[in-house]
């Protein structure tokens, strides 16, 4: 009979696991609407409201979303990132509200009643203005109940019992007050200048409603008959060209503008000649030949005679057969005084007026012909170069972009932006064939053009009567109290219609004493801070070269401009006594008020309703928004408080930044902002535009009901979103993949903590080193969150937070300490230093992570302190333990680190030829002990440690200990016990 070896017990009852009931797959999807709901029950926004009673308050003063359609990425991404700065600036003990608001006024509302009002074949013209109004406050309000419930399930904590609406009755009235102080200060003016215009939307629209995309345009050659050249009488009956790209505005032509320092010449072509910019004779006849020559039977040629002369440039050379003869040289100023007529002078009336040449120094030889035809109904410089020399706008062109009924040329026809209306073949390339004046005219110019960003419809230049907040004019009131706008009708309408406004009698004022807005405004951004740095230039830049700001619309549904214009003299009623009235009845019942029949009343007893034109024009919702610091932060926090940031995307510089700028400066003499964050936008996954059309809109709605909110909030808070970001399923990927370490690094610590006691608290004075040195990473750590979070910097913040987890943590220290929290005594001084560090970390990590996972965060606090009323989101910063000598800590256990990197690489080799299985198998030589040898071991992990010449591994001769499986030389046989787990066994 032989004798069986007795089997190996088995002591994983003697070792001490982590316990916890913390999952390890995160299920968000289903566990984030549970958090929601408690956090609503706890009324955890005004709790924190109540218990930051006091503290410094920081205020992110959100910028307004229209209340139209679902959420996209652009919103949950600056709506996240929002909720961590202000999650964060309560975490550093502030008081930090967040008032969430919509702009609830103007085209995208209305533009989407009027939708369904087109599918049921209706007019909105024909709907009372009260009835229409009121549907677009319930459109909004259906769309601020959708969205809020969407940025809530974000994770975004704010007042939204209590959010701020540009359509709520004390906003409307506000916004009421805040244009009246520009009345009353006479920073307000009506006139007729040329606006940006959406003939589809009927509408004015600033820069920030309009988009620019490549299109394809119609070019054509037209000339202009020379009848008068008192400095050049050569050039009478010849045709000055003009080349232009918007034939739609040659019926509104009113002069041809020259470049003074341009060098012109006169060529032929038959019996006709025409005057060109010298530079631009090759391009013009390669433009203009195949259209009067078909076939290509005649070349630009005259043999020239006793006039001509061989311009230079030309293809051909001085005396070759075919080359174009220049019949006379000149500069531009020698174009002074001329006079032609236009194409169509047969019509009489308006267009057989003499059309001058005027002096551009806008005008280059960069293309077309050098000569440059104006409308100054529709350009800037067309305007402004007219207005000199007392030629005004004509208003032509309708507001759906037709020419006026009345009008000699295509009156009732249109409509401008038609394509086949302004094309080669349509009228008025035709009307100018038939006049001998088309000389070339193709469909293919290539170029980027406006549209509006609602409609996607083309925009135009159009000189209507608007009213200006100006940029150049003194913000102090005149002498007289008063702001006059007299208006001359220039011969086409009354003053009771709402076109005929001619913009020479119709000026802004000019700057006579104080600062003017746009001063004011630079100095203010010169005292604010931007994020990043590069923003200042940007919104310098577009402030500088900005022109007024025209704040009225022609819609129905926003705040109108509450002025009553006196009939006679032009001026708007600046009466304090009025204003009051009309203020009261705004906070009654809103801008509605407005709408009703009590104008009278509000006029009061001193005037007669009869006298004044009410002005039916709205504001620009942009001047709305730029309201919302008054009726939110002053409203809520005192009268004179702004908000320490802004944040939106970078588009908002010529947005809400400045419009909130602009109304501020010109009110308040400052910006409403201390600070001014802009973030990029959110591309697909290959960096291009989200479009519906391309397939690529990545639903953030689609990712929260997936993969949860949290996912989302990391990837917003991991991408360096000063610029634009990408996401896509390898982006999100990568945020889950993160998210999953960081998860288990707190799954970890739960289960090691389990049972943690007070009593079991151990000195830092009594740790061993490896401890006090993570202590000390820590406050490493914690100093550079701070820097980050305090500079917005939310993605340095997270792979802070990531990389101390992953590698200080779960790679460095976890890795040596699973040994001692395993197989040490309980009651060891090791394990009780190793568990107290854990319980600091704990603390440190859950606040760190709050405010970006702010779902995790809370369920991981209340998976180790359960409560019905606490939340991880009313801890403030952690306070961590001092430490002495902890530099000299840090110098030592950074050399140990590096050379531990050696180590584990040298012993690589040996694990893939499994010479040994794990570290635990390895001796390992060193050049330097920078601890005790068996320290060293331990924090190796490795059999044994000894001084070498060089970093050097072999197998060990050590038995292994079938309790903690180190290999260690008191072990005679595998599967005995060491000295320390006997006694601990012993002990049990």
């Amino acid at each position: 009979m032989t004798d069986t070896p007795a089997p190996a017990r088995d002591y994983r009852d003697t070792v001490f696991l982590p316990k916890t009931d913390f999952p390890m797959k995160a299920g968000l999807a289903a566990k984030e609407p549970a958090i929601l709901e408690r956090w609503a029950k706890l009324g955890i926004y005004d709790r924190l409201r109540e218990q930051r009673l006091g503290r410094e308050r920081f205020i992110l003063h959100d910028g307004p979303p229209y209340a139209n359609g679902d959420i996209h990425m652009g919103h949950a991404m600056n709506k996240v990132l929002k909720d961590i700065i202000v999650r964060s600036q309560s975490l550093m003990g502030k008081d930090a509200p967040y008032v969430p608001g919509w702009d609830c006024h103007g085209l995208p509302i209305e533009w989407k009643v009027e939708e369904a009002y087109r599918a049921k074949k209706l007019n909105k013209d024909d709907v009372p203005v009260a009835q229409f109004r009121a549907e677009c406050r319930a459109y909004a309000e259906k769309w601020v109940t959708v969205q809020k419930a969407e940025f809530e399930r974000l994770g975004v904590m704010g007042d939204w019992a209590d959010p701020y609406l540009t359509m709520k009755y004390d906003a409307e009235a506000t916004i009421v007050v805040e244009l009246l102080k520009f009345a009353e200060s006479g920073q307000l003016y009506r006139g007729a200048k040329p606006v940006m215009w959406s003939p589809v939307e009927k509408t004015a629209l600033a820069e920030a409603e309009v988009e620019y995309e490549d299109i394809v345009s119609t070019q054509i050659d037209v000339a202009f008959e020379i009848v008068d050249a008192p400095n050049a009488p050569e050039l009478v009956g010849a045709h000055a060209v003009i080349w232009t790209t918007t034939p739609w505005t040659i019926p509104v032509n009113q002069a041809l503008s020259y470049g003074p320092e341009i060098d012109y010449v006169l060529v032929a072509d038959g019996e006709r000649r025409f005057l060109v910019a010298d530079a631009l004779i090759d391009s013009f006849f390669a433009r203009t030949l195949p259209a009067r020559h078909p076939g290509g039977g005649r070349d630009p040629l005259i043999n020239g005679g006793d006039r001509g002369e061989v311009g230079p440039g030309l293809r051909r050379g001085d005396g070759e057969e075919g080359a174009t003869a220049v019949l006379w040289r000149g500069k531009g100023s020698d174009l002074a005084d001329a006079i032609a007529r236009h194409p169509m002078h047969a019509l009489g009336g308006f267009f057989a007026k003499p059309r001058p040449f005027l002096p551009g120094e806008f005008v280059t030889t960069d293309a077309g012909t050098g000569l440059v035809h104006m409308a100054p109904d529709h350009g800037e410089d067309d305007f402004e170069l007219c207005k000199q020399y007392g030629i005004d706008p004509v208003f032509a062109v309708d507001g759906a972009g037709m020419y006026r009924a009345d009008w000699a040329w295509l009156g009732g026809q249109g409509s401008v932006i038609n394509k086949k209306f302004v094309g080669a073949d349509g009228p008025i390339c035709s009307d100018l064939r038939e006049a001998g004046a088309l000389l070339a005219a193709s469909d293919d110019f290539k170029h980027s053009y406006p549209h509006s960003w609602r409609s996607k419809a083309k925009v135009i230049f159009r000189a209507t009567p608007q009213w200006f907040i100006p940029m150049d004019a003194s913000t102090s009131l005149g002498t007289d109290g008063s702001a006059s706008t007299s208006l001359s009708t220039n011969g086409v309408g009354n003053a009771d219609t709402p076109t005929p406004f001619a913009l020479s009698e119709v000026e802004g004022p000019e700057s006579s004493n104080g600062a003017t807005l746009r001063e004011i405004a630079l100095d203010a951004i010169a005292a604010t801070t931007w994020i990043p740095a590069r923003a200042e230039n940007r919104i310098t830049s577009m402030v500088q070269g900005r022109p007024d700001w025209v704040i009225s619309r022609q819609r129905a549904w926003g705040v109108p401009i509450a002025l009553f214009v006196n009939r006679a003299t032009g001026q708007y009623l600046n009466d304090p006594a009025v204003n009051a009235r009309i203020i009261e009845a705004f906070r009654q019942n809103g801008a509605d008020a407005w709408y009703a029949d009590g104008h009278q009343a509000l006029l009061g007893p001193d005037y007669d309703l009869a006298d004044y034109e009410v002005v039916k024009d709205i504001l620009d919702v942009w001047f709305d928004s730029g309201c919302t610091h008054v009726f939110t932060v002053e409203a809520r926090y005192g009268e004179g408080t702004r908000a320490n940031l802004y944040l939106e995307g970078s588009d908002q510089h010529r947005g809400w930044f400045q419009s909130s700028l602009l109304e501020s400066c010109g009110t308040r003499g400052r910006a409403p902002y201390d600070a001014v964050l802009t973030h990029g936008f959110a591309l697909d996954g290959q960096g291009r535009k989200m479009s519906k059309s391309l397939g690529n809109v990545v639903d953030p709605l689609k990712i929260i009901g997936e993969s949860g909110a949290d996912i989302l909030r990391m990837w917003v808070a991991s991408t360096d979103y000063f610029d634009d970001v990408k996401i896509g399923k390898e982006v999100l990927a990568t945020a889950s993949d993160a998210y999953r370490k960081l998860r288990n690094t707190f799954r970890y610590m739960l289960g090691a903590l389990e049972g943690f006691e007070e009593s079991e608290r151990v000195a830092v004075s009594d740790m061993p080193e490896l401890e006090r040195y993570v202590l000390h990473r820590l406050r490493m750590i914690d100093t550079e969150l701070r820097q980050a979070a305090e500079a917005y910097e939310f993605n340095r913040y997270t792979r802070l937070l990531t990389d101390f987890a992953n590698e200080d943590l779960s790679a460095f220290f976890f890795d040596i300490r699973k040994d001692s929290l395993y197989c040490d005594a309980a009651d060891d001084i090791k394990r009780r230093s190793y568990r107290t560090v854990l319980d600091v970390l704990f603390h440190a990590l859950v606040r760190y992570a709050a405010p970006v996972l702010c779902f995790t965060a809370e369920e991981v606090w209340q998976s180790r302190f359960p409560s019905d009323d606490s939340s991880v989101h009313y801890l403030e910063w952690p306070s961590l333990p001092s430490l002495d000598a902890d530099d000299v800590v840090g110098s030592k256990w950074h050399e140990i680190r590096q050379l531990r990197v050696q180590v584990t690489e040298a012993i690589e080799p040996l694990r893939r030829e499994k010479t040994v299985r794990s570290s635990l198998e390895a001796e390992v030589t060193v050049p330097n002990l920078l601890l005790d040898p068996h320290a060293l071991a331990e924090a190796f992990i490795v059999a044994k440690v000894t001084q070498g010449d060089g970093v050097d591994v072999a197998r060990t001769d050590f038995h292994k200990c079938g309790r903690c499986w180190r290999h260690l030389p008191e072990v005679t046989v595998d599967g005995e016990l060491c000295d320390r787990c006997d006694e601990v066994v012993a002990d049990a």
